[in-house]
């Protein structure tokens, strides 16, 4: 077995958790717009996925939005998404049991945000490089909008071969664990 097929059995092992009885489904959350190659591979993917941008906004930036995708341990967008995408900050990746419209509503609802002056601003927590330093230093208001229907968020470490899962307790404390691959 070669090495990349051990890296990426790894990650599946994180992501797929055997041994957890509330497994909910896999999702990546991809910014479209991190190498010319996403687009046409989720546009020609059979899996269930939403542009998280509405309307006029969708059509004219689809090519370069961010996307809600549902992946499947064993299908090819999935082995292509891991073997090609991982350590390029393609995206985030999120587990939940929710269905996949309240999924995307969530993951909408903080595509922009307001700064101390009033101003509105893009957020893109679905850059892994963004997440990593957001969530640490979020309160328990801000850690309760972001996990919302999501059990356990996971992305890539600043090395390739880690992994860093995010979950929140009852009480929404961020408990972080670095995993390495």
């Amino acid at each position: 077995m070669s090495d990349s097929n051990d890296f990426l059995n790894a990650v599946n092992r994180v992501l797929w958790s055997r041994d957890r009885q509330d497994q909910g489904k896999i999702y990546a959350i991809l910014d479209a717009a991190g190498d010319n190659v996403i687009y046409p591979k989720l546009a020609e993917s059979d899996n269930k996925k939403v542009c998280l941008f509405i309307g006029e906004q969708a059509r004219e930036l689809a090519t370069v939005a961010p996307y809600l995708i549902e992946l499947d341990e064993d299908d090819p967008f999935t082995q292509w998404l891991l073997a090609r995408g991982w350590g390029k900050s393609w995206g985030i990746f999120a587990e939940s049991t929710a269905k996949f419209i309240e999924l995307r509503n969530h993951f909408r609802s903080f595509l922009r945000v307001t700064d101390e002056d009033g101003k509105t601003l893009f957020f893109r927590y679905y850059d892994p490089r963004v997440l990593r330093v957001f969530l640490p230093t979020c309160d328990q208001e801000q850690l309760e909008t972001m996990f919302g229907p999501v059990n356990r968020y996971f992305t890539e470490g600043e090395e390739d071969n880690k992994l860093i899962e995010y979950a929140c307790t009852d009480k929404f404390k961020l408990i972080k664990d670095v995993i390495n691959l």
